[in-house]
């Protein structure tokens, strides 16, 4: 297994990774491939060239097996104390013929390194319930939920 950021040749495997990731859980999507794909071509190619996002797979003999895409978010910073970033970690998706291998706690263990050794104050991710014991699994704990503003 090889654990490494996406490049722009990862493209189109993550469009279909994302695509299949949605109809795992809703299968009654909608929207015409051909769109989704165009509108997340776009999002990938600029977080890839971009600062703000990371997009961590684990490949398997070459094939994507496993991806997790983390936001860098800056905070303000505060008087009488070093100011850290931290993560939002979102889009956590291991393919299913992959899964109950560890490959996806690998990935985890490599992003928090990573994570430590940039100084990051802590990674969030908002996991669904089903995800909830993976997620415990590699010492995340559960924190306040956040408020939020639905539009």
């Amino acid at each position: 297994m090889r654990i490494r950021q996406a490049y722009a040749e990862d493209i189109g495997a993550l469009i279909r990774m994302r695509w299949e990731f949605t109809l795992e859980h809703q299968p009654d999507v909608s929207d015409e491939f051909e769109l989704f794909a165009a509108e997340c071509r776009t999002f990938l190619e600029e977080a890839i060239r971009g600062e703000r996002w990371r997009i961590w797979l684990a490949e398997v003999e070459g094939v994507i097996a496993s991806h997790v895409y983390i936001q860098l978010i800056d905070k303000v910073p505060r008087p009488g104390r070093k100011t850290y970033p931290f993560a939002y970690m979102t889009n956590v998706y291991t393919d299913p013929a992959y899964r109950s291998q560890g490959i996806g706690s690998e990935l985890l263990k490599a992003i928090r390194t990573w994570a430590t050794e940039n100084e990051f104050e802590f990674i969030i991710v908002w996991p669904s319930e089903e995800s909830r014991a993976f997620y415990a699994r590699n010492g995340y704990t559960l924190c306040n939920d956040p408020m939020a503003l639905h539009l």
